[in-house]
C-alpha cells in the first residue's frame, strides 16, 4: 500500500513480545550515509558522541549526539575495525591494516597494546573487549590480510586464527582460545564469568567459562545462524544476546540460546552497539550506512573505573 512503512521487528518467539523487545522506535533512523563499509561503533558517554570505522576508506568517523554533525576523527587510521572503551574511557581500536591493537590516550597519543605473538605479526585484529581487571581480549582472523580492500594482502605468520588476552600487568599476549575458522565478535556476560565469541566462517557463537585467573574452559556452541552470518555481539541488561547477522539483520537470543526475534535492516549488518544517555539506543553499522533505533531494552552498563 502507498505510504506503508517497512517492517522493523520480526517476532519468532513470544518472549520477544512479552519482553518488550520490539516496543521501541517503529523504524530505523539514518544517521549517516557515505561509508564504503561501516563497522565498529562505540558510544563515548563523556562526550556524547559515537565513533565508528569506515574500513576501506581507512578512517574513523565521529557522530555528535547533540548536533547530529559527522566528521573525521582520524585518517589514516590503520584500516580500523572493532572499537571499544576501557575502564578509564580510553579508546581501544583493532587496526586491521597495521595488524595491531591500540589505545588512544586522553591526550590523543596512541599506544600499541598488541602487535605480535611469540615474535610473529598478528593476522588482522577484528574486535576487542576489556574486562574489569584491565585485560584486553581480541579476535584475530585473517580478513584484513586476505585482500587489499580492508587492509594489506599478506600471508599469515602465525598460521592460526585465535582469540588473545593481553595481560594488564605485563602486557604479555597469550592465546585465550583457539580452533576458530574466523573469530569475530566477542563479549563478556555481565558477571564476566562467560565469554561469547562469534565465528563468521563457522557461522556460530561459542561460549566459554572464564576461570578466576582469566583462562578459559568449554567452548560449546551457543547458537547457529540459519539466516545470515554472525559478526559482532552485544548483551542487554536482561541477559539477552543481540547479534549482528549480516544479511539476516540483528538477531536476539534468549539466555537459553533460543532465537526470539530479529530487527530487519536494509543492507548487511556488520556491527551493533548500545549507547546513548540511557544505553537504550542501538547503533547499527550496515554497508555504507550508520543507523540507530531507540529501543525499550537497555544495553549492559559500561565497565567500572579501574583503580590505579
Amino acid at each position: 500500500m502507498p505510504g506503508e512503512q517497512p517492517q522493523t521487528y520480526e517476532t519468532l518467539d513470544e518472549r520477544f513480545r512479552t519482553g518488550r523487545c520490539q516496543a521501541g522506535d517503529s523504524k530505523l533512523e539514518t544517521l549517516f550515509e557515505g561509508c564504503r563499509w561501516a563497522e565498529g561503533p562505540v558510544y563515548v558517554p563523556a562526550g556524547r558522541y559515537l565513533l565508528w570505522s569506515d574500513i576501506p576508506n581507512d578512517r574513523l568517523l565521529r557522530w555528535d549526539e547533540t548536533t547530529g554533525a559527522v566528521g573525521v576523527f582520524r585518517s589514516p587510521a590503520g584500516y580500523p575495525n572493532g572499537n571499544t572503551l576501557d575502564g578509564q574511557g580510553r579508546l581501544i581500536t583493532c587496526e586491521q591494516g597495521n595488524r595491531r591493537v591500540t589505545r588512544t590516550e586522553h591526550d590523543g597519543s596512541v599506544t600499541v597494546i598488541a602487535e605480535r605473538f611469540k615474535g610473529k605479526r598478528l593476522n588482522s585484529p577484528n574486535d576487542a573487549v576489556v574486562r574489569s581487571d584491565g585485560s584486553v581480549w581480541f579476535s584475530d582472523p585473517e580478513f584484513g590480510i586476505a585482500t587489499d580492500y580492508e587492509g594489506h594482502r599478506a600471508e599469515s605468520e602465525i598460521g592460526a586464527r585465535n582469540v588473545y588476552r593481553v595481560d594488564p600487568g605485563s602486557g604479555e599476549v597469550r592465546v585465550a582460545a583457539e580452533g576458530f575458522q574466523g573469530p569475530n565478535g566477542l563479549v563478556f556476560s555481565s558477571d564476566e564469568r562467560k565469554l561469547y565469541v562469534s565465528d563468521s566462517v563457522a557461522n556460530h557463537i561459542r561460549v566459554f567459562d572464564v576461570r578466576p585467573n582469566g583462562t578459559l574452559t568449554g567452548g560449546d556452541v551457543f547458537a547457529e545462524c540459519r539466516g545470515g552470518n554472525f559478526d559482532n555481539i552485544r548483551f542487554d541488561d536482561e541477559g539477552r544476546l543481540w547479534a549482528a547477522a549480516m544479511h539476516g539483520g540483528v538477531h536476539c537470543y534468549d539466555p537459553d540460546g533460543t532465537l526470539l526475534g530479529r530487527i530487519l535492516v536494509p543492507g548487511t549488518v556488520a556491527n551493533i552497539r548500545f549507547g546513548g544517555a540511557r544505553r537504550n539506543r542501538l547503533f547499527i553499522a550496515a554497508d555504507t550506512t550508520l543507523y540507530s533505533l531507540v529501543m525499550s531494552v537497555t544495553g549492559t552498563p559500561p565497565l567500572p573505573p579501574v583503580s590505579r
